[in-house]
């Protein structure tokens, strides 16, 4: 088993900015992806941003050009830019990560976008 612990989630106002991170007590280059999800009371868990071993990224829709994945793998920690927040996005968002045996999850850190 691997901890993800995720950290940065908060309150800010529509137009404004968040980071989260996300930190693994192994080695991240280990895993096929890092993911970030989240989930909206009453919705179900959304795939938001990949990033994989590579260095490619890919991102969901609603959040393309306005939110980043990243990862600094020496400090195995993975970050997720979030710009122009929208009220859409409040939600728990969790890390993900990805291997072939199966996943691992973060406990999710709650952002809430509102004025």
């Amino acid at each position: 088993q691997v901890p993800l612990v995720e950290s940065g989630g908060g309150l800010v106002q529509p137009g404004e900015s968040l980071r989260l991170s996300c930190t693994a007590s192994r080695y991240i280059v280990s895993f096929n992806a890092m993911r970030w999800y989240r989930q909206a009371p009453g919705k179900e868990r959304e795939l938001v941003a990949n990033i994989y071993t590579s260095g490619t990224t890919r991102y969901a829709d609603s959040v393309k050009e306005r939110f980043t994945i990243s990862r600094d793998n020496a400090k195995n920690t993975v970050y997720l830019q979030m710009d122009r927040l929208k009220p859409e996005d409040t939600a728990v968002y969790y890390c993900n990560a990805l291997f072939s045996g199966g996943q691992y999850w973060g406990q999710g850190t709650q952002v809430t976008v509102s004025s």
